[in-house]
């Protein structure tokens, strides 16, 4: 299991490369852009910059959700 986003509309994988980028798969071709959406490399050279940010930016936990697990 990948631990991108997959493009709601164009199956496009969007996920990190370990370097503070974005690597977007589709088709079999991929793609390396920055997390505002910029092209860096690759034969793709078209992503969703927003699925770009979400991938790239911050992790935050969310406050509603205790990541403890509890056993009942």
């Amino acid at each position: 299991m990948s631990a991108g986003i997959v493009h709601p509309f164009t199956g496009a994988l969007h996920e990190q490369d370990g370097e503070g980028n974005i690597r977007v798969t589709l088709d079999g071709k991929v793609g390396i852009f920055g997390i505002d959406g910029h092209w860096i490399s690759g034969e793709l050279r078209e992503c969703d910059p927003q699925l770009c940010g979400w991938v790239g930016g911050p992790q935050i936990a969310n406050h509603r959700v205790d990541p403890t697990p509890t056993s009942d």
